[in-house]
This record gives structure tokens, C-alpha cells and sequence, in this order.
């Protein structure tokens, strides 16, 4: 998925940049996330004066993922508003002058590849933990028993075993 300047600014109005992009390698190694849907890209590429594009617009993708507290499988979407501003520069000093602009990515190349981009998108969208319900009540520590389904006879109350002799202290 890419854009160049030169037929950006040749062109009277936005671009529409629309494709299905296979991010299986961004979640690959991930213990949580067992798959994903291709991203959805659906994105709008807009020439400003300056040698300035704008790509704007939305991805979405639907993760395979386990629960972090009982370990079930779920599906999650993940909706991402994607925003960029690009700036085709001459000579890498002009990079150095506009120090202001913290914002803009600024490239010598005509052809600006987004696929990068929407990598860090998905990347710094990605859930750090998934539960199936807010109240999951996950497994037991000692024996695994799923507690959503039923109770397990495991002692609740661990005591550390540094501090058990204290315990007998208070009962006295």
C-alpha cells in the first residue's frame, strides 16, 4: 500500500487507498494471540501545498486471542484511527529545519511505502490482556479448576511460609 508525491499533487482530489493487508508476522511469537483477520485498511490520501500528504483513516482487524485469567478462547476487533502527514524533502538537511513539525515524516523517496506505518498502528493498538467477561474469575492457583464453572476445595487463605509461625502467635 503505498502513494507517490508527484501523482498526489497531480491529482485534483484525495485518493482513496483501500486493501486487506496480512499482519499474521506483527503477532507471530505472541502466547495470547492465536491469529489474526486481515487488517482492513480503508484510508483517504490527501495532497496539501508544500509537498505535504495527509493519510487519514481507519483499520480493523478481528484477533484470535485466550482469555488472561481462564485461558478461553476469544475473538476481539480491533478498530484503529490511522493519521500521518508526509513531506517529500530534497537534501537531508531540510529534515533538520523544521523542528517544529514533530508530527510530519519527512521522505527523500517519491514513493512512500505505508505498510510500516500501519504496522506501529496495529502494534501500539494491540490489547495487552483480553478477558472473556469482566468478572471472570480465571483458574485456581492450586489445582487449575476453572472457577467460572464450579468451586474447588483448595485452602483460599495461603499464608507465606516466612510469616506462618506468626500465625499461631494471634490465636493465643
Amino acid at each position: 500500500m503505498n502513494f507517490k508525491f508527484r501523482q498526489m499533487a497531480s491529482h485534483d482530489g484525495p485518493k482513496q487507498l483501500q486493501e486487506a493487508l496480512d499482519m499474521s508476522h506483527v503477532v507471530k511469537g505472541r502466547k495470547d494471540i492465536h491469529g489474526i483477520s486481515p487488517l482492513a485498511c480503508d484510508l483517504t490520501a490527501v495532497y496539501v501545498e508544500g509537498n505535504v500528504v495527509e493519510v487519514t483513516g481507519a483499520l480493523s482487524a478481528q484477533l484470535d486471542m485466550s482469555c488472561s485469567r481462564c485461558l478461553k478462547p476469544l475473538k476481539r476487533k480491533v478498530d484503529i484511527e490511522f493519521e500521518e502527514t508526509f513531506k517529500r524533502i530534497d537534501t537531508p538537511e531540510e529534515e533538520g529545519q523544521n523542528e517544529e513539525e514533530d508530527d510530519i515524516r519527512f521522505t527523500a523517496e517519491d514513493q512512500v511505502d505505508l505498510s510500516p506505518y500501519i504496522e506501529e498502528a496495529l502494534l501500539l493498538n494491540l490489547p495487552y490482556t483480553a478477558v472473556c467477561k469482566e468478572d471472570c474469575k480465571g483458574l485456581c492457583p492450586s489445582c487449575g479448576t476453572d472457577l467460572n464453572e464450579r468451586d474447588c476445595d483448595c485452602e483460599k487463605d495461603q499464608i507465606d511460609p516466612r510469616l506462618a509461625a506468626l500465625g499461631d502467635f494471634f490465636k493465643k
